[in-house]
């Protein structure tokens, strides 16, 4: 008798306890999938602060206006902080890049100092200028490191848990793409100038601003689920991993993902609504297959079928056999930039590999649009005269304190660079300059 009641407790506390290691792994599980998320989302938000830092800094050196010289270095200052932050997301810290670390503390010293002072009275020296275009050659050489750091994530399909179990290793070689990627930026990046503090200027936080543009119900997971089948093309079956985000967030998201056949995706859906504000998908992209154009369609459908309606294509470009449209809302004629969506199309088979449409839910509104005060003529005369000018549209941007502004936008050459130029179609100054990207690099052909 007390036989069988000892075997009966103790087949109930195996299964308690099986019970508690089911849901203790499962826990951590959960927790290894939501950080390595954020390991994704920070790593690929720091190589485009890094793109937009390269171009930005370019721009600056464009500039004819003294006085919109001070906002652009503003703007280098704000994003320089937003790449620490996302550099400070990442497990990085047994991986020495205090190089790159330094350059941006450098730019950020750099940029506030001469914001802060009245630029028409006391104009850059030949030696800023000089270490404007030092800042600029580096940020380039920064940025092509990153890209190919990021190429082998999305091409051999590394984590991040995977970087960080290499970086604690203690073996003296660490045979891992991403780690040795970050140690060859390391290396190959050089500067002259001596260290500054770790708490430098650069640490300063930008602000957020509320979503114009979230409508509808708030969704359940299940239902979050359903949409994201919609957003990804798949079918039912999938294994989803979802997430809700933490108190305080300005509007509650939804981060779903899936792992299936070498293939991962992720997403962040907003619980209201369910409007996609993210999409990655990471797989192997074989041989190219459609052209640049036909990719276009294929974005271009892919907005229309997500409800993106009167989107015009800006720009596109290739990039490892992936196409990256970006649309901007058009009213009447006119471009909306601050309500921008992005698509990337892989060319060997049509499959949507990304989307961001953060701004256009930020942005979207309905907007009484005024008309020009100065003529086409008149905004063309505020260009740069070694600017060559080959088209021009009216468009919305936003300003340096984030009010939407109607400019004439002037595509332009210089030096074998190409410009976007925003003239205020008010007043006749100049608002704004964007350095295009450079031709992307196929790091397929050179490793």
């Amino acid at each position: 008798m007390y036989r069988w009641i000892t075997i009966a407790l103790l087949t109930v506390a195996l299964i308690s306890v099986s019970v508690w290691g089911y849901h203790t792994n499962q826990q951590k599980n959960n927790l290894n999938i939501q950080a390595e998320n954020e390991y994704q989302r920070s790593f690929h938000e720091l190589t485009y602060n890094m793109d937009v830092l390269n171009d930005q800094i370019g721009t600056s050196l464009a500039m004819n206006s003294p006085d919109k010289l001070s906002p652009q270095f503003v703007d280098i200052w704000r994003i320089s902080s937003n790449a620490h932050a996302n550099a400070g997301h990442l497990p990085m810290g047994l991986l020495p890049i205090h190089k790159t670390e330094q350059f941006l503390s450098e730019l950020g010293d750099f940029t506030y100092q001469t914001a802060v002072r009245d630029l028409d009275d006391d104009p850059l020296t030949d030696e800023e200028t000089a270490q404007l275009e030092e800042f600029y050659q580096q940020s380039g050489e920064i940025r092509d490191e990153l890209r190919e750091a990021q190429h082998h994530s999305l091409n051999d399909g590394t984590k991040w848990m995977d970087v960080e179990q290499a970086l604690l290793s203690t073996d003296e070689e660490k045979d891992n793409e991403m780690v040795n990627s970050f140690q060859a930026l390391e290396d190959s990046f050089d500067t002259s100038t001596e260290e500054t503090p770790e708490d430098s200027t650069t640490s300063t936080r930008t602000e957020d601003h509320s979503y114009k543009n979230i409508t509808g119900d708030d969704l359940t997971e299940e239902e979050a689920m359903k949409e994201a089948e919609k957003i990804f093309g798949k079918e039912n079956g999938t294994d989803w991993t979802i997430s809700t985000s933490g108190d305080g967030a300005l509007t509650p998201m939804y981060s779903i993902s899936y792992e299936e056949n070498g293939e991962r995706g992720y997403a962040d859906l907003t619980v209201k609504g369910g409007h996609p504000l993210h999409l990655l998908v990471s797989r192997d992209i074989e041989e190219k297959q459609i052209s640049l154009n036909e990719g276009y369609e294929i974005a271009e459908d892919y907005l229309k079928e997500l409800g993106f309606d009167e989107m015009e294509l800006f720009q596109s470009s290739e990039y490892d056999q992936v196409g990256i449209y970006s649309f901007v809302y058009e009213d009447d004629g006119i471009r909306i930039f601050s309500d921008a969506v992005e698509v990337k199309v892989a060319l060997d088979n049509g499959d949507i590999t990304g989307l961001t449409a953060n701004n256009y839910f930020k942005n979207h509104t309905e907007r009484e649009i005024p008309e020009p005060a100065i003529s086409e003529e008149e905004a063309r005369d505020a260009v740069n005269q070694g600017v060559a000018i080959q088209e021009n549209h009216l468009a919305i941007i936003d300003d340096t304190q984030g009010e939407e502004i109607l400019t004439y936008e002037f595509l332009g050459t210089r030096d074998d660079a190409t410009y976007r130029i925003f003239i205020n179609a008010e007043t006749g100054e100049e608002e704004k300059i964007e350095k295009l990207t450079d031709t992307e690099i196929n790091y397929n052909s050179v490793i």
